[in-house]
């Protein structure tokens, strides 16, 4: 009973310190609602559209300029610019002002017409992966149409039927069924990731700024006496309102995006919330452990800060760990948002049962209780150590 009454005493000394340092509120509040508002709304439709894309065409014919028409027509390309040569087009993209362009050599018709195979080039800047391969899917369909809407004219005036000219066309045909999302929505792919990824950063460094101040502003023996220098209690005590707030937000962003948005989720509700409540305690549990490690402010925020900029690239959500080297692909699992992902692209995405990511599930656990390794370290700063700037 006195350790309930300690960690209660100790949560609400907590509570007075969220209320009067507005950082907290910034960090566990308001911006992780501006992220999620950010990141649901950059790509409403589902897919960048109109992205900038330039044109260099030394032919000028009139199939050339159909083409460029047809392209423009397409979802994701807008044609913002005509360039006489190729280094105007190239200096352009180093600029920003376009993401990609095309080019069409003198003679283009000419040689489609002898069936020669001219060379159509395209240029794109695969800066980013997504608008690079958008693009890329763009410009090579409008190539290939080239020299579709040339045999379609030749086998035409040779009097095959429109059935007889699209099995010489395109002899297999795709029938393409996206599961899960096929409306291939990259809203869905990115923001489930970037979210998530963004929410335990905050968590990693809230958690380590909170028990770091106790050094800062030479509270750290007032909250050990607290709880009679038990590091155990102490850490529970002060953990406990950041875990419900954070725990909060969180649920929030998964009803917002699952049941406002209308996100796919295939792995129910219980699933979803598990997955939440996991995400929260490795997120605080991995700031505890980084400021065990390094007990000083500055280190240990330096510490999460770079183990949460690692996790944007080596979470998988943007290039799949299996295809990196083995050795990234074993540091990958030091990292919580790895297993986060795994956990909702496994049970939540796919609908898969949670045994299916009981691997992921248990280090996210593990996580949680990272701490235990460094109270020792904990108790010791917070009862010798003095802060140094």
């Amino acid at each position: 009973m006195k350790v309930f009454k300690q960690i209660l005493s100790i949560a609400q000394r907590e509570c007075g310190i969220l209320m009067h340092n507005p950082i907290y509120l910034f960090c566990m509040v308001v911006f992780p609602i501006i992220v999620m508002v950010f990141f649901t709304s950059l790509m409403k439709e589902g897919q960048p559209e109109n992205m900038p894309v330039g044109v260099v065409d030394l032919d000028n014919t009139t199939t050339t300029r159909a083409l460029i028409r047809k392209l423009d027509a397409f979802q994701t390309t807008r044609i913002v610019g005509h360039y006489t040569n190729m280094n105007e087009a190239r200096e352009a993209i180093q600029r920003n002002e376009i993401y990609a362009f095309i080019y069409f050599p003198k003679h283009t018709t000419d040689e489609l017409l002898a069936n020669r195979q001219p060379k159509i080039s395209f240029y794109y800047s695969d800066a980013s992966i997504t608008s690079g391969s958008l693009l890329f899917r763009d410009l090579k369909t409008i190539s290939t149409l080239g020299s579709a809407a040339v045999g379609s004219a030749k086998l035409s005036a040779l009097g095959k039927t429109p059935d007889e000219i699209k099995t010489f066309l395109q002899p297999i045909s795709i029938d393409l069924h996206p599961l899960n999302n096929p409306e291939i929505n990259y809203n869905v792919y990115l923001t489930c990731a970037l979210c998530p990824a963004i929410l335990m950063l905050f968590v990693f460094l809230i958690t380590a700024y909170s028990i770091g101040t106790e050094l800062k502003f030479n509270r750290s023996k007032e909250w050990m006496k607290m709880a009679d220098n038990n590091v155990v209690v102490a850490l529970v005590g002060k953990m406990l309102p950041q875990f419900l707030v954070l725990l909060t937000i969180f649920y929030f962003y998964q009803f917002y995006i699952y049941q406002i948005e209308g996100f796919p989720h295939y792995g129910g509700v219980d699933t979803v919330l598990l997955l939440g409540l996991l995400a929260v305690t490795a997120g605080e549990g991995f700031g505890i452990f980084a400021f065990g490690l390094m007990p000083s402010l500055r280190m240990s925020m330096s510490i999460c800060s770079l183990w949460a900029a690692l996790s944007f690239s080596i979470m998988g959500s943007a290039f799949p760990i299996t295809a990196m080297d083995p050795e990234i692909e074993a540091i990958a699992q030091l990292f919580p948002m790895r297993h986060y992902f795994m956990v909702y692209q496994i049970c939540v995405f796919n609908g898969y049962p949670l045994m299916d990511a009981w691997v992921n599930i248990a280090a996210l656990i593990i996580f949680t209780f990272l701490p235990l390794l460094v109270l020792h370290r904990i108790r010791k700063a917070m009862l010798e150590y003095i802060y140094i700037p």
